[in-house]
């Protein structure tokens, strides 16, 4: 099979788009945080959507394309990848409201680990003793900072790990479905999505009859829905452009460039973590929570550079009809 080289200019995109997206992913994680104390979860991520979808709209109505980026005829797909992408951000929003913001983002990027472990049972993919060490160290450091025995574990650190599963299959599927869909079409699914659940989130948990006001987490999770203050809502609509702008950049990424180059990029949501979670939180990693994050952050992006050394040179998975490979963040083969 002939193999194919992506235009320069057309990597550089992908990875300004990695870059750009990072920063507003990492605005709109500070942002969610600090609204975490007054708002239900649900309630915030509704709101972040409406402005986020009536967004998009606006670039939809204004491009050529226009209503028919509606149009699929993956909605199944549309609707599992939805489903993937609502559950780690819930998962990872949740874990936020109870844990520092840099320890949270350290755990969400065990995900290219994950996913390098999981390609062998679930693809039949081969892992060299390289990416297995590698694997074994970024698991070291998840223990790091969970901190076993010393009496501080709390059950929402498990949350950005769900989260990073989640977010690694969303890369899968954004892979496979990139041949066919836009990253407006996959963007304003995603949206409607999170519209949905939260509406019925809201229905379910938005009277605060469940409110448990103990636990941080479950806190975000009860509480009553009530109407922002005005102060909040310069906060809610930045929540709701970063989201949205972020998303059809990342999308935009993965679509157009091989995810062991792009994964690299998304790391610098990890500087941004700590440097907004000391300038907003006054929150400052510890030493054992530096040595968690260096183990972690360190063996993801060993891995992603193994990935890109072994098979400097693959086809983008568009060319390869059928073929869902794993690593949606630089595992073994990507996605």
């Amino acid at each position: 099979m002939m193999t194919h080289t992506p235009d320069r200019r057309i990597l550089l995109l992908g990875i300004a788009s990695a870059m750009g997206a990072s920063a507003f992913f990492s605005i709109n994680d500070s942002a969610i945080k600090f609204l975490s104390g007054g708002y239900a979860l649900h309630q915030i991520v509704l709101i972040r959507s409406l402005i986020g979808l009536a967004v998009i709209m606006g670039i939809v109505l204004s491009s050529a394309a226009g209503l028919r980026a509606f149009r699929t005829k993956r909605l199944g797909l549309h609707l599992v990848r939805g489903g993937f992408v609502v559950t780690s951000n819930l998962c990872f929003f949740l874990g936020l409201a109870a844990m520092p913001i840099a320890d949270a983002v350290a755990l969400f990027f065990i995900a290219p680990l994950l996913i390098t472990a999981l390609s062998v049972p679930m693809l039949g993919e081969k892992v060299g003793p390289r990416r297995w060490a590698a694997v074994g160290v970024g698991l070291l450091g998840v223990i790091v900072m969970l901190r076993p025995g010393m009496g501080i574990f709390h059950p929402a650190m498990l949350l950005p790990l769900f989260a990073a599963l989640c977010y690694a299959m969303l890369h899968m599927l954004t892979r496979r479905m990139g041949a066919t869909e836009s990253a407006i079409t996959l963007t304003l699914y995603v949206q409607m999505t999170f519209i949905g659940v939260c509406i019925i989130s809201g229905l379910i948990l938005g009277h605060g009859a469940f409110y448990d006001g103990a636990d941080p987490s479950l806190a975000f999770l009860t509480r009553a829905w009530h109407w922002p203050a005005m102060a909040d809502w310069p906060i809610l609509v930045l929540t709701g452009c970063a989201s949205a702008i972020g998303a059809l950049l990342i999308t935009h990424a993965y679509r157009s460039c091989e995810a062991g180059l792009v994964a690299p990029f998304e790391y610098i949501s990890m500087p941004l973590a700590i440097l907004f979670g000391m300038v907003i939180f006054g929150e400052w990693p510890d030493a054992v929570a530096w040595v968690g994050i260096a183990l972690i952050c360190g063996a993801g992006l060993y891995v992603v550079w193994r990935e890109t050394r072994v098979k400097p040179d693959v086809p983008p998975l568009a060319s390869v009809p059928g073929n869902l490979r794993s690593s949606a963040l630089g595992g073994d083969t990507e996605a």
